[in-house]
């Protein structure tokens, strides 16, 4: 009887160790499942890592960018955050990855420009023009340069008036802004349009620099905007 008592006992422990080690898998792999959902982790997934299946299914069937919804296949999941103050810089998201942001130390003060093709979706151009120092010729050869139909998505950053003229002002119209025009010293602004379109894009806000209401002091509050945005039409899918 001691014997089997003694067995038994020694089953318990076993099979407590083995559910023990179970809870703890369990645990790490809801953990991992979490850092890989996270909104920044996700977008900044080595490369090797997205091309086994079980990271593509991921990536098919999670929202992108911190969007809540995944986006339909001819769109393109996009999220814009102006910069806080001058302090922390803009963030860029397209389609699940983290082009621009203050970690990656590739933002700067005025306007934060990413250029996408707007058929394939990859990254023609990104970088920042400074509209404190910068030279007026160089910000708008710039903008002249990007050609239509192309997808920019633009976040201020600590201000972008000291160097926008009327010219650069109507460039961005042509993409589709409409708040542009009234954008005043140290307002915050963000926006997604398609060059050469002319049309109102739904992409766009702005934070009045209001000593009253503003929350940095000097700088108004931050703005952000997300979505799907359309790829381009092609002779293929045109109805």
């Amino acid at each position: 009887m001691r014997y089997r008592a003694i067995l038994h006992f020694g089953a318990i422990i076993v099979v407590s160790l083995i559910t023990w080690g179970i809870s703890i898998n369990v645990f790490d792999v809801q953990e991992k499942t979490k850092h890989i959902l996270g909104f920044s982790h996700l977008d900044q997934i080595k490369p090797e890592l997205k091309t086994d299946t079980f990271t593509m299914s991921l990536q098919e069937s999670v929202p992108k960018c911190g969007l809540s919804r995944v986006c339909p296949p001819d769109h393109f999941a996009i999220h814009i955050r102006s910069g806080a103050a001058n302090v922390v810089g803009p963030k860029i998201c397209f389609n699940g990855k983290i082009i621009m942001a203050h970690l990656l130390n590739n933002v700067g003060p005025g306007l934060n420009i990413v250029v996408v093709n707007g058929e394939n979706g990859d990254v023609e151009k990104s970088g920042f023009l400074n509209m404190k120092i910068g030279h007026k010729e160089d910000i708008l050869a710039f903008l002249k340069e990007i050609k239509s139909g192309m997808i920019v998505l633009v976040a201020s950053f600590d201000d972008v008036t000291a160097k926008m003229t009327k010219e650069m002002r109507e460039i961005f119209v042509g993409m589709g802004s409409s708040l542009i025009k009234s954008v005043k010293v140290r307002d915050n602004w963000v926006f997604a349009g398609r060059a050469g379109t002319g049309n109102k894009s739904p992409f766009e806000k702005k934070a009045v620099n209001n000593k009253e209401t503003n929350i940095y002091e000097e700088w108004p509050e931050t703005v952000e905007v997300g979505g799907c945005f359309p790829r381009n039409q092609t002779d293929g899918n045109k109805p």
